[in-house]
């Protein structure tokens, strides 16, 4: 792990310390969906969920590249605070090497899926970058 690797984990580490750098921006015809499954959909577990985004590009968590982004897959919850550093957790899942796909285990029922991008710091975009939310049917 180099220095600038080792800082970025330090300082999402650290939430407060995080919160006050400057967030990553935005364009303002940037966008983030949900490719599949679709809105309404009724799936088995697993789920691959293939995310889409335009108007920006993918990067790995803690690459600071202008422009630039990782997914996160919010599950059965709504959105964090846009000031702080993403939570992980089952509800929150990161994709920080860049990935634009995922398979999740989710149990029968209704659940509710959102995407938000986020900067190399974890820390949703200036102005937040999120998808529309989906509910999903489990058998």
């Amino acid at each position: 792990m180099n220095g600038r690797h080792l800082l970025a984990l330090l300082i999402v580490t650290g939430t407060a310390l995080a919160a006050d750098l400057p967030r990553g921006t935005s364009p303002p015809d940037a966008r983030v969906y949900i490719i599949s499954p679709m809105d309404g959909a009724t799936v088995t577990s697993p789920v691959t969920v293939r995310f889409g985004l335009s108007g920006m590009g993918i990067a790995p968590a803690g690459m600071e590249m202008t422009g630039t982004g990782h997914h996160h897959l919010l599950i059965d919850t709504e959105l964090p605070p846009f000031g702080q550093p993403v939570p992980a957790d089952e509800h929150h899942l990161h994709f920080g090497k860049g990935q634009t796909e995922a398979v999740v285990n989710l149990e029968p029922g209704q659940h509710r899926l959102q995407l938000l991008l986020a900067d190399y710091l974890h820390r949703p975009h200036q102005p937040p970058v999120f998808s529309e939310p989906i509910s999903i049917t489990v058998q």
